[in-house]
């Protein structure tokens, strides 16, 4: 375990690999020459790893489980394509923090994971289909592209019981490939998920209801999804789910990076603003 951030700087290119970032490589700084430039990618898929029930959880691009991690001018990608569960990006740790990267890919792209992590997303471009922001983290997304490729999902949160925040979008903008026109914000993985839109750009492909309960579950009577403040012609909330949340000035003022990113774990007495050591 390092006890000091060790920096990479990785140079342009286009690097085939899957990389796993292990526990004990702390304080970890990947650092691309430029983003759209500085390629790492492979593309695994549910069916093809074929490792049972689980096999969605192997096929990552790049895995981090890492404490203190850091990407910079990254793209990340799963090539598979429309072939099921994908994920480019799986992150399980505490404290990770990207800034101006690309996450590409179809379903699952973005698996946000850990019931006791926090991850910063700054300036990312994240596209996907269906439920390509998935898992347990707490994440804040500030300044971010969300980039539909169908009619399908944008989120899909497990946020534990007891959380105060889960997934927050903050000043985002939500686009859409050509021809979508009935995407959600997102649908709820587990009961208790919790997702938040705040001040955000919606395009048209938002679907009028916003948000989607999982066919055939009660979740909407346990998950808390909620917008403040958002702008667009998807953004408009008279035809919202009932069980959505529309805050006021005062709710939508506690959702700052401070107590977003804060301590989340009772055992975990480290504070954390998402500020570079």
């Amino acid at each position: 375990f390092p006890d000091k951030r060790i920096t990479i700087f990785i140079k342009k290119g286009i690097y085939r690999e899957k990389v796993k970032v292990h526990a004990w490589n702390t304080m970890l700084t990947l650092k691309g020459e430029d983003a759209a430039t500085t390629i790492i990618t492979y593309d695994d898929y549910f069916d093809k790893i074929d490792r049972g029930r689980n096999s969605t959880f192997h096929t990552y691009t790049v895995l981090v489980q890492a404490d203190d991690f850091r990407a910079e001018q990254l793209t990340i990608e799963n090539t598979a394509g429309p072939v099921g569960q994908a994920v480019a990006l799986a992150v399980e740790s505490d404290r990770c923090v990207f800034r101006n990267c690309r996450i590409l890919g179809n379903q699952d792209t973005l698996y946000a994971a850990g019931s006791n992590s926090r991850q910063y997303f700054v300036n990312c471009y994240i596209e996907g289909t269906t439920d390509f922001i998935f898992g347990a983290a707490t994440a804040l997304f500030d300044t971010c592209t969300i980039h539909s490729k169908s009619n399908s999902y944008i989120t899909a949160a497990s946020t534990p019981e007891g959380r105060r925040f889960g997934y927050v979008f903050r000043a985002c903008r939500l686009t859409a490939a050509p021809g979508v026109d009935a995407a959600y914000l997102g649908r709820p993985w587990r009961d208790h998920a919790h997702v938040a839109f705040i001040f955000c750009e919606m395009g048209g492909h938002i679907a009028p209801a916003g948000w989607q309960n999982w066919s055939g579950t009660t979740r909407d009577k346990t998950a808390y999804y909620a917008e403040y403040g958002n702008s667009g012609p998807g953004a408009g909330t008279a035809h919202r789910v009932s069980w959505s949340h529309h805050l006021s000035k005062k709710e939508a003022g506690r959702y700052t990076l401070k107590n977003i990113l804060k301590s989340v774990a009772p055992a975990d007495e480290k504070d954390w603003t998402g500020a570079s050591d």
